[in-house]
């Protein structure tokens, strides 16, 4: 199913930039990074549940791999690159371990896990995950949002970054986020280590230097990983000049201008 999208375009020689933003995101959380890049054709994706796409629905992890592989057709994307944050970022590789892709060229997750690989862990977050679920079917998402923003992985940001967050974010379908929160736990999503170990399409590894978490996910992934600095999970919104710099490095790019 075609996937709602923003659509920029630059030189027809140069492969796409396909941003997947995460869970609670939109279209437009990647074009600050994005626009950064004219020279490359741009295509920001609503995925399912979100923004554009709010209705329409995955049942399953892999139909969001399904979605991008009908919607990379559909606006006609030959040659590109995934670029994906958090959930995003674990969609690209589900579509880069499962999927016929001539035309991919690399892909580049921000803050993305691989997979559960205890299955007393996969318990415990498929729990945790229907009680996010409840909450957001049932409750206020400005009171939602600010108890989520609460957790572990995003310690490192302030006070006002989480009220910053919780306004935007409380904008959500709660149904919609509920649906596609349990469509795309992590309890239920494969291992992608041995895939993405035996794989030969590039992979690269965006990590904020303050968030230990998947700071250690991408050392014990062991592949190449940029660290940026000042940053906690969310490193594109916290040091976006830090991720294009990121990008341009992988992409051998020189940016339009310093953000």
């Amino acid at each position: 199913m075609k996937l709602n999208a923003v659509v920029k375009h630059g030189d027809p020689g140069r492969p796409w930039l396909v941003f997947l933003h995460g869970f609670a995101g939109d279209c437009r959380e990647w074009q600050e990074v994005g626009e950064q890049f004219p020279a490359f054709s741009r295509l920001y994706l609503n995925l399912p549940g979100h923004g554009g796409s709010v209705a329409i629905r995955a049942e399953i992890f892999s139909a969001l791999a399904g979605s991008l592989a009908d919607s990379l057709e559909s606006y006609d994307v030959p040659d590109y690159w995934l670029v994906g944050y958090s959930m995003g970022g674990r969609v690209a590789m589900q579509y880069a371990c499962n999927f016929r892709h001539t035309g991919l060229k690399g892909v580049i997750v921000e803050g993305a896990h691989p997979g559960l690989q205890d299955p007393i862990a996969a318990a415990a977050r498929w729990r945790a995950d229907s009680r996010w679920a409840g909450r957001f079917r049932n409750e206020p998402l400005d009171q939602v949002f600010t108890d989520w923003y609460q957790q572990p992985v995003f310690a490192s940001l302030s006070a006002e970054q989480r009220r910053a967050l919780v306004a935007l974010r409380q904008k959500n379908n709660g149904e919609a986020l509920a649906q596609i929160l349990l469509a795309t736990s992590l309890a239920r999503q494969e291992d992608f280590r041995p895939s993405l170990r035996d794989s030969n399409v590039p992979f690269y590894y965006l990590c904020g230097e303050r968030d230990s978490k998947f700071m250690a996910i991408a050392k014990e992934l062991d592949m190449p990983c940029h660290v940026i600095q000042h940053a906690g999970h969310n490193a594109h919104r916290e040091n976006p000049a830090g991720v294009v710099d990121a990008l341009a490095q992988i992409l051998r790019y020189r940016p339009k201008e310093s953000l």
